[in-house]
């Protein structure tokens, strides 16, 4: 178990991505703190079989995300890896896209990893030891319509990673982005009814026309390929690996 006596934090994690990370770091040995909303039995129930605390800190929020980081090194230790994956989404043009939403977007998806980041980043420089591992997405490098404050946040969470591996590349810190296509989560599954009656097409072809229109695999990624490659990056045989943005999306962003 490559991560045994290690602390691991990861955001964003009582569902999809970020709970199929936690769920992988948790299998290697990793003292585990969680993160996010939901439903209360339910968390419980994963932090019982992961052995996991859980902190539901909101990331749009800096006060309650140091009191989070705070809470882990008091009860946890320090944090060893830093998983920051928390996110969400609003669809909407530029020019009838709320200002609230815009702000919330921008929050919790590139400034709450700033926020944690540099809470982080100390106790794993002193430690010579350290992975931050953020999700960023195929919008990190290619746009699509609608999706301004998304594909600003993606794009700045790759800029940021960049950045924050050279800070670190002296003191055994590596700091990478997975970027992955469309995943294939419970939020997606539950989409597609609603699309298949406004577009008025069926499961079939919102699954390969609309979803995965831009993926050339015409394959979903799965939540536990991407917790595979967010495992690696923490080995020892990754610790060149730094500054990367790694691309998870079947071909998308080949083109």
């Amino acid at each position: 178990m490559v991560l045994q006596g290690k602390v691991a934090l990861v955001t964003g994690s009582t569902s999809g991505i970020g709970l199929a990370i936690a769920k992988a770091l948790a299998a290697e040995g990793a003292k585990l703190m969680i993160n996010g909303f939901g439903d209360p039995a339910a968390i419980r129930r994963e932090c019982d079989e992961l052995g996991a605390v859980h902190d539901g800190a909101d990331m749009s929020n800096p006060a309650e995300i140091e009191r989070m980081m705070k809470r882990c090194a008091d009860e946890l230790g320090s944090v060893d890896v830093l998983v920051n994956n928390a996110g969400i989404q609003h669809v909407s043009p530029v020019e009838e896209f709320p200002p609230e939403k815009w702000d919330a977007i921008i929050a919790i998806n590139l400034s709450s990893a700033f926020h944690t980041t540099r809470l982080a980043v100390p106790a794993m420089k002193q430690k010579k030891w350290g992975r931050i591992i953020n999700t960023a997405s195929a919008h990190s490098l290619v746009a699509s319509p609608n999706k301004s404050a998304y594909v600003a946040a993606k794009h700045g969470i790759a800029g940021f990673t960049k950045t924050i591996a050279l800070e670190t590349a002296r003191d055994r810190v590596t700091v990478n982005c997975i970027s992955p296509g469309y995943v294939w989560t419970s939020l997606v599954e539950k989409q597609i009814p609603d699309t298949m009656k406004t577009r008025g097409l069926s499961r079939e072809q919102v699954i390969n026309d609309v979803l995965l229109a831009a993926q050339p695999t015409k394959q979903f990624v799965t939540p536990e390929q991407v917790a595979a490659l967010a495992v690696f990056l923490c080995r020892d045989e990754a610790a060149s690996i730094t500054g990367a943005n790694l691309s998870m999306d079947g071909g998308w962003t080949a083109a």
